[in-house]
């Protein structure tokens, strides 16, 4: 339950994100859920091999900053694979990384 919660929670941050970065489109509130459910299972297969050398070369000291840049690696990666999801630059798929972050956080 747990799992659909936060997959509701991560489409509306994607598409909400899109009324307010003017760099981001997205077609409607279905294609959403679609990409936040690719981004999770991007993070957490591919995401997971990006961050784990990269934990133990830091120590675990920059874990935080590290899971930011490879999620917004897997938001670019997602804008990749679909058609109706557009995100212009790197920048804003750190802003909606945060934002995911941070309505993860307070759930």
């Amino acid at each position: 339950m747990d799992f659909i919660i936060q997959l509701l929670v991560n489409a509306a941050v994607i598409l909400g994100m899109t009324y307010i970065l003017p760099t981001v489109t997205i077609k409607n509130y279905g294609t959403a859920v679609l990409v936040a459910l690719v981004i999770g299972i991007l993070n957490a297969t591919l995401g997971w091999f990006l961050r784990f050398p990269l934990n133990i070369v830091t120590f675990g000291l920059l874990s935080f900053l590290i899971h930011l840049v490879v999620t917004a690696l897997m938001i670019k990666l997602a804008d990749k694979l679909f058609s109706d999801f557009y995100i212009k630059g790197f920048a804003p798929a750190v802003i909606i990384a945060l934002v995911m972050s941070l309505a993860g956080w307070i759930l």
